[in-house]
């Protein structure tokens, strides 16, 4: 169910993210650049999960604090006031989007203020960037980082183990790192700034999910799965003698130093031929407690068993609770009651069907009992019930024969954890959801406990495509693993996907412009059609046929009056229907899977794209005809949209940093494309309710404007743009889709790779724009700092730090001087910059006008040169001479 999620990732790949290079180990990166020209609250329409929770960590020594890690989606911390999930990652950026994906989290017991993350999403090539690990000295409020020489994968197989980072319970400036691809075992001593290979680690682990997977995905080595210390061994402000490593190696699995680390050795007698997923240390009984399958996880596994190790005698015992040739499954999430020593759990992460199972023991294994057990096959006890009325949609609608129920009790169970302080809460992951109870302990007395959702907050669904209509309910989503939703209130979890087919994942989704009842999704199943209609706006569904050869989704268009549909799946070319879809046609000349978009007035127009070239057909799809129009991007990383309520007018966003990328414009049909200038690049376009006075639609668009990526809204048609989001609302990739509300002016909704739907609305409930960079210009002091930061033969690049040392706000700047020496500019960012002869004027951009007294603002830029390189001498802020330091 989460392998789908390797697709978003691959496109942000496409998109152009290969740019850059990773900065040195032990170097902190933070973001320098104060941005925002409107203030937006930012909020999720609620779904409440949606993906792989891979890991729980409780802090041992505060109460009611606690980390959750999901695989693409970031980290959160519990808010028990509220009994809801606060992001952390949000302030991830477009550039180190894998920084969303956590590998391993660790929360120190000696400070709790302190917290760690391992984050990075992919080792192979999908994920340009390397891992690293995130620090925190504020519950994760904000961030340090310090940058891995290798990868690390977060939505990689083996995800569920761990975990991989720990920090010393006795001495938490020590903290170690497992990681993969054969990179060893890494060990920081200064509380996580910088970072060692331990080089007397003997095993680097073996074990890849698949050899043969050119990919580099699957035959990736797992490596090193998880560390735990054995916190009696030490004293307070002296490192943990014993520690404890588990190796992604079916015969050697299990490794202890019992000298700090200084010496590590195979613990002798260990089981073979499997994994140990994790290694739980119960202190207070002298059991190191250790969950195994034959496989990595977090979806595959057909056998497993449970061990127990005396840490004393070095004693192994088998305290399997179902005899290995009995099982179907691995073992992985594994927890100890702190309070109640000798009472553990276990989980059957891999046991898809009917259900998983956990398992638990009060007498440190010797005997288990479940959570469910057949009565007379296939009826079944449960131990258990299930409440998921703040989450209906977890039934995922369905009605099993027995042994199933709905809602299950799980799958892909890896993560478990009994409360430290509570023996009464317990919480663990699935692939959709955090489940949790807080009366388990009627388990032992022979009574019922009761599981809900313990997720609001955490949301963490792959966004593809986004879709507001006029008319209805204000958002359609189309969504990885499970399928999409129709939010008719942002703020409530809708009672279900959408069903008649359920698709695992849903690739596209439009609606008819003039008719907002007519809409079509289209998406993947493994089995059964791709395609559904809807007549009343999305509330109910019923599936279409396939055309022949039809193996996933792509994409999909509507007529702007729900009478057509034209449709680009994967695995055939491009079809056209009328009616619903109960026989097609094929369309000519378009090449196969084209993107497909409809204009949003005339029902018979729609609109193809496909490796640079642009397509209309004006005969309802039957017939597309290449554009003239060239310079368009080559690739095929380009989302389009045409404008509702005019014909013919069609935004284009799109590229790759090796070729053409922007934001272009058309206004007939495509036969002729603009590009906006003043766009760095584009990735997603979108339109809204148009600004009080403002006769065009407002823009929003997923972009680098003026050296900076961000979310930007234009209600002037492009001219000027404002960046609406901040550096602490980022959330990594944001290309997919995006769109504004055409009820509700400055109202945008945001597609994120892992963090779900997420939706802004403006302060500015006048519907008024951002600064217009040609207000006048300011007077007062100023003062300039030039710095040449790089230079080459023939070539050079520059920074500028304008300061407001006057006694009054600038809401519109610019900056003039001249060049010593004849030197040009070639490109600028953070300014808008125009060169007649040897003089120079840099003017401010939308988002970055106002300029509050004793504050700066900054902008770069390229440029040439030849014989020699002076930095001018004077520069004037209108005709006011600044001083120059």
């Amino acid at each position: 169910m989460r392998r789908t999620r390797i697709l978003t990732a691959v496109l942000a790949l496409a998109a152009g993210l290969l740019a850059g290079t990773p900065p040195a180990l032990a170097a902190d990166s933070t973001a320098k650049v104060s941005l925002a020209a409107d203030t937006y609250t930012w909020k999720n329409a609620r779904i409440d999960g949606g993906g792989f929770v891979p890991g729980i960590v409780f802090n041992r020594s505060e109460k009611n604090l606690a980390y959750a890690r999901t695989d693409i989606g970031g980290a959160y911390r519990w808010q028990e006031s509220s009994k809801t999930w606060t992001p952390l990652l949000d302030s991830v950026g477009w550039d180190d989007w894998g920084h969303t994906g956590v590998v391993g989290l660790a929360s120190d017991a000696v400070d709790p203020n302190k917290v760690y993350a391992a984050v990075g999403t992919y080792t192979n090539s999908w994920d340009p960037k390397n891992g690293a690990v995130m620090r925190s000295s504020n519950r994760g409020a904000s961030w340090q980082k310090t940058d891995l020489p290798f990868k690390l994968g977060g939505n990689m197989p083996g995800r569920g183990m761990g975990e991989r980072l720990a920090v010393d319970p006795n001495k938490n400036s020590v903290l170690y790192l497992g990681a993969p691809s054969g990179k060893g075992l890494w060990r920081s001593t200064d509380s996580g700034v910088s970072w060692s290979q331990v080089a007397n680690f003997p095993n680097v682990g073996n074990y890849q999910q698949d050899p043969s997977d050119t990919s580099g995905y699957a035959s990736d080595n797992q490596g090193i799965v998880w560390v735990t210390f054995d916190e009696s061994t030490g004293t307070s402000g002296n490192a943990t003698r014993a520690i404890y490593v588990g190796v992604a190696d079916l015969q050697n699995s299990v490794y202890r130093s019992t000298d700090a680390g200084a010496t590590w050795t195979r613990l002798a007698g260990q089981p073979t031929g499997y994994l140990a997923h994790k290694g739980v240390l119960d202190a207070a009984g002298g059991y190191l407690y250790l969950s195994y399958s034959d496989k990595g996880g977090p979806y595959d596994g057909g056998k497993g068993q449970v061990w127990r190790y005396a840490t004393a005698t070095g004693t192994w015992t088998n305290i399997s609770p179902v005899a290995e040739a009995d099982t179907y499954y691995g073992f992985s999430g594994l927890t100890v009651d702190r309070r109640k020593p000798g009472t553990v759990m276990a989980t059957a992460y891999s046991s898809w069907w009917p259900d998983t199972q956990i398992f638990r023991s009060t007498d440190s294994g010797a005997t288990w009992t479940r959570a469910w057990d057949y009565t007379s096959y296939p009826n079944r006890a449960n131990r258990y019930t299930m409440d998921v009325s703040s989450s209906p949609w977890l039934t995922w609608g369905a009605n099993p024969s027995p042994p199933e129920q709905t809602p299950k009790l799980g799958w892909m169970t890896e993560s478990l954890e009994i409360d430290p302080f509570d023996s009464n809460r317990m919480m663990y992951g699935t692939g959709a959801t955090l489940y949790g109870t807080e009366n388990l302990t009627n388990w032992d007395s022979g009574g019922q406990f009761t599981i809900k959702p313990m997720v609001q907050g955490l949301e963490e669904t792959a966004v593809n495509d986004l879709a507001s209509p006029p008319s209805g309910a204000p958002l359609l989503s189309a969504l990885g693993d499970v399928g999409g939703f129709r939010h008719t209130d942002l703020t409530k979890v809708p009672s279900m996907m959408f069903t008649s087919p359920n698709f695992t994942t849903t690739t596209s989704l439009d609606f008819a412009e003039t008719n907002a009842n007519t809409v079509v999704r289209v998406g993947n199943l493994d089995s059964g059609p791709h395609i559904a209609f809807s007549t009343d706006n999305g509330a109910n569904w019923f599936a279409g046929t396939d055309p022949s050869g039809v193996s996933g989704g792509g994409t999909v268009a509507a007529a702007s009056d729900g009478s057509r549909f034209v449709w680009s799946p994967a695995g055939t070319g491009v079809q056209y229907t009328t009616g619903f879809g109960s026989s097609w046609s094929a369309s000519s000349g378009i090449p196969a899977d084209a993107i497909v978009e409809s204009d949003r007035v005339d029902p018979r127009t729609f609109y193809g794209f496909k490796s640079g070239k642009f397509y209309v057909s004006t005969d309802g799809g039957a017939t597309f005809t290449a554009s003239a129009a060239t310079g368009l991007p080559s690739g095929d990383s380009v989302r389009f949209k045409a404008l509702p309520g005019v014909k013919g007018d069609v935004w284009l966003a799109g590229g790759a940093t090796d070729g053409a990328y922007g934001l272009w414009h058309s206004t007939d049909g495509g036969a002729s494309w603009t590009k906006l200038s003043n766009v760095d690049r584009a990735d997603a376009i979108g339109f809204g309710k148009a600004a009080t006075g403002a006769s065009y639609q407002t823009l929003y668009t997923s972009a680098k404007i003026g050296g900076v990526r961000g979310i930007f809204r234009s209600t002037d048609k492009g001219a000027t743009w404002t960046r609406i989001n901040d550096d602490a609302h980022q959330w990594g990739w944001t290309g997919a889709a995006i769109t504004g509300d055409p009820r509700v002016y400055g109202r945008v909704y945001v597609s994120t790779n892992g963090r779900g739907v997420i939706y802004g609305d403006t302060s500015d409930t006048s519907g008024g724009g951002g600064t217009d960079p040609t207000d006048p210009t300011p007077t007062g002091a100023c003062a300039v700092t030039y710095k040449i930061t790089n230079q080459w033969s023939g070539g050079f690049q520059a920074d500028v730090q304008l300061s407001n040392t006057g006694s009054s706000a600038w809401t519109g700047w610019s900056l003039g001087w001249a060049f010593p020496n004849a030197q040009t500019i070639s490109q600028t960012w953070n300014a808008e910059s125009t060169q007649s002869g040897s003089t120079v004027t840099a003017k401010n951009v939308g988002w970055n006008a106002n300029v509050a007294a004793g504050s700066s603002v900054s902008f770069g830029f390229t440029g040439s040169w030849s014989g020699t390189n002076g930095k001018p001498t004077a520069f004037k802020l209108g005709d006011q001479a600044c001083t120059v330091a």
